[in-house]
């Protein structure tokens, strides 16, 4: 006896309001996407920018810091520098109107500081001057200065100038009125050094202004007045 075919499980309505025994249409189950919302990278960069601000913060900290402790345990103070004294071992001047020159000045430099060192290096330049005109140069000696101390450094200076005859006639007429407008120009590197630790080296800067009553060799030289200016450069 054959057996009868199961009945479908499913019954399709058609318009007409008949019964139809077709299968649904099949239908695809499209793949749902479930996308983060936006905004990730975003976020990554502002942590980026906050880390950054801390540690910026935490070095000025630092800094702020050290300078607190330099400043309230070694005391910092500026050296002081003038020149004591001047010589003039040649002055000449030659027909054609050139002069030579060879002076010593003895500039003294004093640290007053207690726990700071200064170191005085190479690449120093000291330069006498007249009217702008370069009259002779030199150098200072390298040297370190220990605190609380006052040291005479001598400086040789000599050159030949080319002094055209207005020069000379302004020179000389100082001369006989007993008061030679002078400037002495030095530079010099110098280092600081605290506590046995040395910092960034910078450029010194002082133009000291004298006033001397003669220019004549190996005749002493009185310094009427003196007005000095101080720089700095790294």
């Amino acid at each position: 006896m054959e057996e009868s075919p199961p009945k479908p499980t499913y019954i399709m309505h058609s318009d007409n309001h008949q019964t139809s025994h077709r299968p649904p249409p099949y239908r695809r189950n499209v793949p749902r996407y479930h996308t983060k919302a936006g905004g990730g990278g975003g976020r990554c960069c502002l942590k980026c920018i906050c880390i950054c601000y801390i540690f910026l913060c935490f070095f000025i900290f630092v800094l702020l810091s050290l300078a607190y402790f330099i400043v309230t345990f070694y005391r910092p103070k500026i050296p002081s520098y003038k020149v004591a004294d001047f010589d003039v071992h040649v002055f000449n001047v030659k027909p054609d109107f050139s002069l030579y020159t060879e002076f010593i000045v003895i500039v003294e430099s004093n640290n007053p500081n207690e726990n700071i060192d200064f170191i005085y290096g190479r690449g120093s330049s000291v330069s006498v001057l007249y009217n702008d005109s370069m009259l002779c140069a030199g150098k200072i000696p390298n040297f370190r200065q220990p605190p609380r101390n006052v040291t005479d450094i001598s400086i040789l200076l000599s050159g030949v100038s080319e002094f055209g005859s207005g020069l000379q006639e302004a020179l000389m007429q100082n001369r006989h009125s007993g008061k030679i407008p002078l400037l002495v120009a030095v530079k010099v590197p110098v280092t600081v050094v605290i506590g046995g630790l040395a910092l960034r080296k910078i450029n010194v800067l002082v133009n000291c202004s004298l006033v001397v009553d003669n220019l004549s060799p190996n005749k002493t030289v009185g310094i009427l007045s003196s007005n000095y200016t101080y720089g700095a450069t790294l």
